[in-house]
């Protein structure tokens, strides 16, 4: 038996994480415009390499936003569940292409300017500017931590990290934590070279940074990858969703359940449950319908279930 809910309550919202993004979209834009300018000023290849870095972050923001967008529209023939994981999908390309790119363009940077060190100019400069972005960053990362702790409930944020089901949030919390990490290599390497007049520090922070993307992207691979390919109800969802389909009267016990997130507010639940023999159709109808409404009610993500009726059987049938 199949109920599927098909009213506005079910339809997916993709607005989770967007103050923090857009919070994320404008610090970045204009960080990005003041590092190109410090680095020709200045020659830095660090404050270069984080200038790539903050274009990157920018087009990560739109991206997401691009994702959230299309994941709004309306189930059709083609895709019956609807378009909820174009928000993965696009998170997805945030860690590959741009995280990457950036990763290996400021890899490559770092290791010309280690083996072609340069004079910086200005060098105070860089420093004002780097201190600046260094603020914006920190707005941008209170911003996406207080968007972030409503959902965390408890947890670490590393946990909330590798267990979110909503990757705009994880995204943009690894994001500005390595925007910042990134800018105190920056700012390091521009004064370690400002004061001992070699320029090679200023190379190794530029390949600091590039390996930083790197560890970034590759955790944000892992973990779009993951979604990406459908990922099932949390170890406490399960829990809620086994407890809430047993009545005790009609159900008695559930004989296999299957769940898999269609986009990051809406999960499918696909469950057999062994109903007491010797109750008419009506009834267990009744009974599968105040299923239905228990495991909403615990867990709203449920939002397109089917429960097969069967009696209960030692062996599979």
């Amino acid at each position: 038996m199949c109920r599927e809910r098909k009213d506005r309550g079910c339809t997916m919202s993709a607005g989770g994480g967007k103050k923090a993004i857009f919070a994320a979209l404008s610090a970045n834009a204009g960080i990005a415009v003041a590092k190109f300018v410090g680095a020709a000023i200045t020659g830095s290849g660090s404050m270069l390499a984080e200038a790539v870095h903050s274009v990157a972050d920018t087009g990560n923001q739109g991206l997401l936003l691009l994702g959230q967008k299309r994941a709004e529209q309306e189930a059709d023939e083609l895709h019956p569940f609807g378009y909820g994981r174009n928000r993965y999908f696009y998170s997805f390309v945030v860690a590959l292409v741009l995280f990457s790119l950036g990763s290996m363009y400021a890899i490559y940077e770092g290791i010309h300017k280690v083996q072609h060190g340069e004079e910086l100019s200005s060098p105070i400069v860089a420093i004002v500017i780097l201190l600046i972005a260094v603020a914006l960053e920190g707005f941008s990362f209170v911003t996406a931590m207080r968007e972030s702790s409503p959902l965390r409930q408890g947890a670490s944020w590393w946990r909330f990290i590798r267990n979110s089901r909503s990757p705009e949030l994880p995204v943009v919390l690894l994001e500005d934590t390595g925007a910042l990490i990134g800018l105190l290599i920056a700012l390091v390497a521009v004064i370690m070279t400002s004061v001992t007049g070699n320029p090679v520090w200023d190379g190794i922070g530029t390949l600091c940074i590039g390996l930083l993307l790197g560890i970034i992207a590759v955790v944000l691979i892992v973990e779009m990858k993951s979604l990406l390919i459908g990922e099932g109800a949390t170890p406490a969802e399960d829990e809620a969703i086994r407890t809430n389909l047993v009545d005790g009267r009609s159900i008695d016990r559930v004989i296999h359940l299957r769940t898999q997130y269609l986009g990051p507010e809406e999960m499918l639940v696909a469950a057999k449950v062994a109903i007491v023999p010797g109750l008419d159709i009506a009834t267990i109808a009744t009974a599968i319908d105040e299923a239905e409404a228990r495991v909403r009610v615990a867990v709203p993500a449920a939002r397109v279930m089917y429960i097969e009726p069967d009696l209960y059987r030692t062996q599979p049938a």
